[in-house]
């Protein structure tokens, strides 16, 4: 199986997110895309009582699409959420063709050398980085590229999309139908979420 990780906290996701995810099923040959909701991001204060809902509103957007999967491998295990751990139980649960593939943006990629058993993870990984910004740091993606690192980026349009404006546009009373799915709005209106 020739298999394509997306991992995040998706507070909320968004359609973005799924835009990336959509993108990288036309034009790379995957059986599947994962979405991994992290059960505790080691890098991001958060709400834990967002916990489940985040699992919920995965679950919910990723109906769009057939070759979108959703996996609970972090929540299972109910700890910090470290890639390396989640990606050794993978290769473990799936026949894998190849290396796993694992979808990042510049924002996250630039700090991949600074992550839980790094030079471990560069090994098992292929990075497919979207950019996040104008005009990647190009020095810092040839210290990776040096270091070990293999990676392609992903020639998307950027969207400016974040879920801390979302956040942000729903405490405020804004509209987000552009921002996120139906049912995804739907959820986070039936559950009160991000109100405060």
């Amino acid at each position: 199986m020739k298999l394509c990780v997306f991992q995040g906290t998706f507070n909320p996701i968004h359609n973005a997110h799924l835009k990336m995810a959509d993108f990288v099923l036309k034009n790379y040959d995957f059986d599947k895309i994962v979405f991994i909701p992290a059960y505790r991001p080691p890098h991001k204060n958060y709400d834990t009582a967002l916990t489940p809902h985040r699992m919920e509103m995965v679950k919910l957007a990723t109906l769009v699409n057939p070759k979108f999967k959703v996996s609970d491998i972090e929540y299972q295990n109910e700890r910090n959420s470290y890639t390396y751990l989640t990606i050794l139980e993978l290769y473990k649960k799936y026949d894998i063709e190849g290396k796993i593939s694992f979808i990042i943006g510049t924002d996250a990629f630039k700090k991949i050398d600074t992550w839980y058993e790094t030079d471990k993870l560069k090994n098992m990984l292929d990075f497919i980085v979207f950019v996040r910004e104008n005009e990647p740091d190009k020095k810092k993606y040839e210290e990776l590229k040096a270091k070990g690192y293999n990676f392609t980026f992903a020639r998307m349009d950027f969207e400016d999309i974040s879920s801390t404006n979302i956040r942000q546009s729903i405490k405020e009373g804004k509209n987000i139908d552009k921002y996120v799915t139906d049912k995804v709005k739907g959820y986070i209106k039936e559950n009160g979420l991000y109100q405060n």
